[in-house]
């Protein structure tokens, strides 16, 4: 469910695929960890901001936009944060990558059934 409510977090239910991911990715900031969070200056509210979209357009990054792009310079692949869709739960989760398909980032599509397959 996590997965619908953030495709669709503006306006109605729009058509949406899912598809299933294997992962093994390392060097993800945990933003669990509110020590590490807040050594960074950031708050579990920066990141649930509701604004960050109209941040963006008036000043051409978000907070969290800008502190994402801090992540990508130090290292991170990406980062694993709670879903703050409507309707979430705080052990909804999301991981947001910025780098893959290099050492430590291996993600592949899962399609065991060939369904995603063009004729």
């Amino acid at each position: 469910m996590t997965a619908l409510r953030e495709a669709n977090q503006v306006g109605v239910l729009q058509p949406t695929t899912l598809v299933a991911y294997r992962a093994s990715i390392w060097n993800l900031f945990d933003t669990r960890d509110e020590a590490a969070l807040s050594a960074t200056g950031m708050s579990e509210a920066d990141l649930a901001d509701p604004s960050w979209r109209d941040r963006m357009r008036q000043q051409g990054e978000a907070p969290s936009q800008k502190f994402g792009r801090q992540l990508y310079q130090q290292g991170y692949i990406g980062l694993i944060i709670r879903s703050f869709a409507k309707g979430s739960l705080p052990s909804d989760l999301n991981v947001v990558l910025w780098r893959w398909g290099t050492a430590g980032s291996e993600v592949d599509l899962v399609d065991d059934d060939d369904r995603l397959r063009l004729n």
